[in-house]
C-alpha cells in the first residue's frame, strides 16, 4: 500500500534527494555575536547644532559657495581704496583723481589750490566715515552673537538713542566745555549707551533667561522712543537757539564735523575693541549653539555678556560722540559679511570692519553729492537703505517660522 503525502505539504522536485530521516540539520545562520565578543559602540552626537540662521542652509537648499577668506580681504582693501579716493575727488568741488593722488603722495606742486580741501576737509571725514562705518559693524556683529538674533543692532537696541540723548545733554547743559570735543562728550555718549542697553536687556529678558525677536524689537523701539523724546525735551527748554540746529543735525547722523584733532580716540577705541573681539571669537562662536550648549562648553554666559555689553556700549559710545546716531549699518552689514565668509568670528568680524567701512564711506559721498551743495545728513540715507533691508528680515524669519511649524 502506498502511503500518500499528507495534503498541504509540498512535493520535492524530481530528482531531489531528501535528507535521511534523523539526520542532523545544518544550524540556520544567526547575526548574533558570539558570548563574550565586545561590540562597537554607536557614539552619540553631543554637540548642539549652531543656530540655522547663523551656520549651514536649511535641509534641502544649495549649500552657499564663499570665497577664500585671503580674496574677500584683498578686494574688501581695493574696494576701500577705491572708496577713498573717489571721496575725496568728488563733491561740491570735483578734483581730477590724479590731482589727489599727487596731493597724498605729496608731489603736488606747492601751494596746490586743492591741498587744502583734500588733506583740511575730506580726508578726516573719509578717515571718520570708515572708522564710524567698521566700529558700527563689528558692534551689529557681536549683538547679534550675543542675543542670538538676527536684528539686532545699536540702533534698534536703543544704544544710539542713549549714546545721543547723553551727548546732548553734555552740548546743552555746557558741561566740560573745554573738553567737550574730547572727553566729556565720548564719557557721557559710552554711559548712555551703557544705560540704554542695560534697560533693553532687562526689559527683553524672560524668565527662563531667553530672548525673543518680538520682545526685543518692542523693548528697543520703546527705549529709543522715550529717549528720544527725552532729547526732544532738552532741546526745546534749552535757553540758547543756536543749540537747535546744531544738535538737530548731529542727530541725524553726520561726518561734518570730522577734524584731525578729535580723530585720535574713535580710531584707537576701534582698534582696540576689535582686537579684543577678536581674541574673543571662540567664545561668541560658541553663543551661537546656545545658552545651554555654551554652559555645558565651559562658557560663564552671563559674566562673558556682561563684559561684551560693556565693551559694545563703549565703542558705539565714543563713535556716536562722533558721528551722531547712524542707524541701520551695523544690521545690514553683518548679513553681507556672513554671505561671504560664513559665521565664524575669527573671519567674520574684520569682514564685517571691511564692509562697514566701505558702505559708509560710499553712503557719505552719496549725502554730499546728491543734492550738491546741500549735504545730506548720511544718517537720513542709510535709514533709507536699512529701513527695507529690516522689512525683508522680518518677512524672511516670519516665512522661515512657518515652515518650522
Amino acid at each position: 500500500m502506498s502511503t500518500q503525502p499528507a495534503p498541504g505539504t509540498t512535493q520535492p522536485a524530481p530528482g531531489v534527494t531528501q535528507p535521511a530521516t534523523g539526520t542532523p540539520q545544518p544550524a540556520p545562520r544567526t547575526t548574533q555575536p558570539a558570548t563574550g565578543t565586545t561590540q562597537p559602540v554607536r557614539r552619540l552626537r553631543t554637540r548642539p547644532k549652531a543656530d540655522r540662521r547663523y551656520a549651514a542652509p536649511p535641509e534641502g537648499e544649495p549649500p552657499r559657495t564663499r570665497l577664500a577668506y585671503g580674496t574677500v580681504i584683498a578686494a574688501l582693501l581695493l574696494a576701500l581704496a577705491a572708496a577713498g579716493i573717489a571721496a575725496l575727488a568728488w563733491g561740491s568741488v570735483k578734483i581730477p583723481p590724479a590731482d589727489v593722488f599727487r596731493i597724498l603722495t605729496g608731489q603736488a606742486e606747492d601751494p596746490s589750490p586743492y591741498r587744502t580741501i583734500v588733506l583740511d576737509v575730506r580726508l578726516p571725514r573719509v578717515l571718520l566715515g570708515a572708522a564710524v562705518g567698521a566700529g558700527l559693524a563689528v558692534v551689529g556683529t557681536t549683538l547679534q552673537a550675543l542675543v542670538r538674533n538676527p536684528l539686532a543692532d545699536p540702533f534698534l537696541l536703543g544704544i544710539s538713542s542713549g549714546a545721543s540723548a547723553a551727548a546732548v545733554s553734555v552740548i546743552v547743559l555746557g558741561v566740560g566745555a573745554g573738553l567737550a570735543t574730547t572727553v566729556t562728550i565720548p564719557a557721557a555718549s559710552f554711559v548712555g549707551a551703557f544705560l540704554a542697553l542695560l534697560l533693553v536687556y532687562t526689559l527683553a529678558r524672560e524668565p527662563g533667561g531667553g530672548f525673543t525677536t518680538s520682545r526685543l524689537l518692542l523693548a528697543g523701539v520703546a527705549v529709543s522712543y522715550v529717549l528720544a523724546a527725552l532729547t526732544s525735551l532738552i532741546l526745546v527748554v534749552s535757553a540758547r537757539a543756536d543749540h537747535l540746529k546744531e544738535v538737530l543735525y548731529w542727530t541725524l547722523g553726520g561726518l561734518g564735523s570730522a577734524r584731525w584733532d578729535t580723530l585720535a580716540l574713535p580710531l584707537i577705541v576701534l582698534a582696540i575693541g576689535t582686537g579684543v573681539l577678536l581674541a574673543l571669537a571662540r567664545p561668541l562662536d560658541l553663543l551661537l549653539v546656545g545658552e545651554e550648549g555654551a554652559t555645558v562648553l565651559g562658557l560663564n554666559t552671563a559674566r562673558f555678556r556682561a563684559g561684551v555689553f560693556a565693551l559694545a556700549s563703549l565703542v558705539t559710545g565714543v563713535l556716536v560722540a562722533q558721528s551722531g546716531a547712524i542707524g541701520f549699518v551695523g544690521l545690514m552689514v553683518p548679513h553681507a559679511a556672513r554671505m561671504l565668509v560664513g559665521a565664524a568670528h575669527r573671519t567674520l568680524l574684520p569682514v564685517a570692519a571691511l564692509t562697514g567701512a566701505v558702505f559708509l564711506v560710499l553712503a557719505d559721498l552719496a549725502a554730499r553729492t546728491v543734492a550738491a551743495p546741500q549735504d545730506i545728513p548720511v544718517g537720513v540715507l542709510t535709514a533709507l537703505t536699512g529701513g527695507p533691508f529690516f522689512l525683508w528680515l522680518l518677512r524672511r524669519d516670519r516665512s522661515r517660522q512657518e515652515e518650522a511649524a
